[in-house]
C-alpha cells in the first residue's frame, strides 16, 4: 500500500509540474518551474572554452532558488535568488553579471571567479 501511494504521488507531483510549466508561464509568477530554453551557450574559464549555436540551458526554480543547467558539458550556475515577481538577477556591477528570464527569452552574462558563462536562448 505504502508503495502504491508513493506512485501515485510521484505522478500526482510529475503533472503538476509539467501543468504549471506550460511555453506561457513567466517563472517569476511560479514557486515551481521548470523549463528549457535553446540557442547559443557558451563557457570559458583558464582550462576550457565551450560555445554551442545549438545549445540549451534547463531552468529550474523553486521558491526564490534557480538553478541553470547548461548542455554540452557547461557547469550549471546554482541557487540564484531571483525574488518572486522579478525577471532579473544581478550580481555585483563591478563584475559585470546579469540574468534575465521570462516566459520567452532567457538571457546570461555571468562572470564569477574568472569563469564566464553566457547564453542568448528562447524557449
Amino acid at each position: 500500500m505504502k508503495k502504491l501511494l508513493g506512485l501515485l504521488t510521484v505522478i500526482f507531483l510529475g503533472v503538476f509540474v509539467l501543468a504549471s510549466c506550460s511555453k506561457d508561464d513567466d517563472p517569476k509568477d511560479n514557486d515551481i518551474f521548470l523549463g528549457t530554453y535553446k540557442g547559443k551557450v557558451s563557457y570559458t574559464s583558464s582550462e576550457k572554452t565551450i560555445s554551442k549555436d545549438d545549445g540549451s540551458v534547463t531552468v529550474a526554480k523553486l521558491g526564490d532558488k534557480y538553478t541553470f543547467n547548461f548542455s554540452d558539458g557547461i557547469p550549471s550556475i546554482k541557487n540564484k535568488e531571483i525574488k518572486k515577481g522579478e525577471n532579473s538577477y544581478t550580481l555585483d556591477w563591478d563584475e559585470g553579471s546579469i540574468i534575465t528570464i521570462d516566459e520567452k527569452k532567457l538571457t546570461i552574462n555571468m562572470i564569477r571567479d574568472g569563469e564566464i558563462w553566457t547564453a542568448n536562448c528562447n524557449r
